[in-house]
């Protein structure tokens, strides 16, 4: 049996020409030869958000899986910047190319929740040959209002101190910024065009769309779209009665159809 402790997760900084990004990796099995995974977290998200799925996802798949805080997000440093419209798409050339280059990437898969989804798409066309795989889960394929208006309920629930509060706890003094640059960006006049519609076809890689049927952000409409313009083989996987984090609200089922697609296709 292998030691538990070589199996412990890793936390790395990694510099990037805009600030050092927080990285953790959960190794996998010895045995293991599968391409490693990567988590692409929210637009709230972090690295320890994803709580404990990253480590189970790498025992149930026996591959090692890499997860980071985006600039701004998390450990990572602070962005000194403001969200531009492109943020989505040119994720794949900033803190996602450092990351490659520091771990030696050769073959990866992306696995992203929410943006995360939609920077999964982008990176994978963005790196052909080296991606191998795309995971989505609760994606958003373009601009909708039902993605707004979630967005419009939220922003108002965070004035209340105690909800910023309970962001600072994942975020410390950047919890402001988070929120600003989920909620400026996505109702911003310049973000409303947004869409995956010319990227999609450019993947020939698997993929795979996860998504709630009771998903507050998006409603089934976007993995209908992911599945329909991908250009390689792709799937979607409804999950009845579920929301927006299907790895925490179905976590098993989650975790089940992660490993069939990777088995499945081969990757």
């Amino acid at each position: 049996m292998a030691d538990p402790a070589a199996r412990a997760p890793e936390d790395t900084l990694i510099p990037t020409a805009h600030g050092r990004v927080h990285a953790r990796r959960w190794p996998g099995s010895p045995q293991g030869e599968g391409a490693p995974i990567i988590l692409l977290h929210d637009s709230l998200g972090s690295v320890d958000l994803w709580r404990d799925f990253p480590a189970k996802l790498a025992q149930a798949t026996g591959r090692t899986v890499i997860a980071y805080d985006r600039l701004g997000f998390g450990q990572s440093d602070p962005n000194p910047h403001r969200l531009l419209p492109d943020f989505v798409a040119s994720e794949a050339q900033d803190a996602f190319a450092a990351l490659v280059d520091h771990f030696k990437l050769t073959r990866f898969i992306v696995f992203g929740h929410s943006v995360g989804g939609g920077m999964s798409v982008s990176i994978a066309a963005a790196y052909p040959g080296r991606c191998i795989g795309v995971i989505t889960e609760s994606a958003q394929e373009f601009v909708e209002d039902r993605t707004l208006q979630g967005i419009r309920v939220a922003g108002e629930q965070f004035r209340d101190p105690a909800q910023l509060d309970r962001l600072k706890r994942y975020h410390g003094e950047k919890a402001q910024w988070v929120l600003d640059a989920w909620v400026q960006t996505w109702l911003s006049a310049e973000f409303a065009g947004w869409n995956l519609d010319t990227t999609l076809p450019r993947l020939t890689v698997p993929l795979l769309a996860i998504h709630g049927e009771n998903d507050e952000y998006g409603s089934m409409r976007h993995p209908e779209k992911l599945v329909a313009l991908a250009g390689g083989p792709s799937a979607m996987l409804p999950l009845p009665g579920c929301g927006h984090v299907p790895h925490r609200e179905r976590e098993d089922v989650v975790l089940e159809a992660v490993g069939a697609f990777l088995d499945q296709r081969g990757v």
